[in-house]
């Protein structure tokens, strides 16, 4: 049997963590503690040992951009780190995917697509909605906005390498990849696996960032992407 999915609640509102803990339970997924505060939420990692932990960006005494760096430097068995907020456009939230979290989720998710959500980081997939990612991403990349950006030195990559590179950044998904290149889904996966081997990356979100910070995605790119 599969062992039981384990999920940590960060969020300063008790309604919201209440909320999402009913959510879970209800789709048999196990919320092992609550923090209320960034503090509190890298003390229940390290105690608990969480899969995948569900980060408010704004709390108070440590907000969660802090935890989460805290978190995914120092923690054994790192866990798969979602960002919450209120607003898809966050320069916190920006920083926290540089930082290394898997994705982010509007507080006004449905309860199915939450569940899902947290699924799909546990397999080590990334989090992404290509559109509003990619915004974020050209919003705040090459902008000195404060985030810590991901340089990369993008030489060890193969021109094939690149070319994915520069098409998962525009928000394309494994099979999407395959139709446009002509390849098997397995060789995409391979691919991807070695571009973030290559760079040191977490996962597809650093990718689409790196993508962006190193001028892989040119201005005309975005452009067209954003039309499509």
């Amino acid at each position: 049997m599969t062992e039981p999915l384990r999920v940590l609640l960060a969020d300063d509102q008790t309604l919201v963590r209440t909320g999402f803990r009913m959510i879970l339970g209800a789709d048999g997924i196990d919320v092992v503690a609550e923090a209320a505060n960034g503090g509190e939420a890298v003390e229940a990692v390290c105690r608990t040992r969480p899969d995948v932990v569900l980060m408010d960006v704004r709390m108070p005494e440590m907000d969660g951009l802090e935890a989460t760096r805290r978190i995914l430097t120092g923690t054994p068995g790192e866990p798969h780190i979602i960002i919450l907020t209120t607003f898809d456009l966050d320069r916190y939230v920006y920083a926290a995917l540089s930082a290394g979290a898997s994705g982010f989720l509007l507080k006004d998710v449905t309860p199915e697509y939450l569940a899902a959500a947290v699924r799909t980081v546990r397999t080590g997939d990334a989090l992404l909605a290509p559109a509003i990612t990619r915004r974020l991403v050209q919003r705040f990349a090459q902008r000195g906005s404060g985030a810590a950006a991901l340089h990369r030195d993008l030489a060890s990559l193969t021109p094939r390498e690149l070319e994915v590179l520069g098409l998962l950044a525009r928000g394309l998904s494994n099979a999407e990849l395959a139709a446009r290149l002509h390849l098997a889904e397995t060789t995409v996966k391979t691919h991807v696996a070695r571009i973030l081997a290559k760079l040191g990356l977490r996962d597809r979100v650093q990718a689409v960032i790196v993508a962006y910070e190193t001028g892989l995605v040119s201005a005309a790119a975005r452009g067209a992407a954003e039309e499509t």
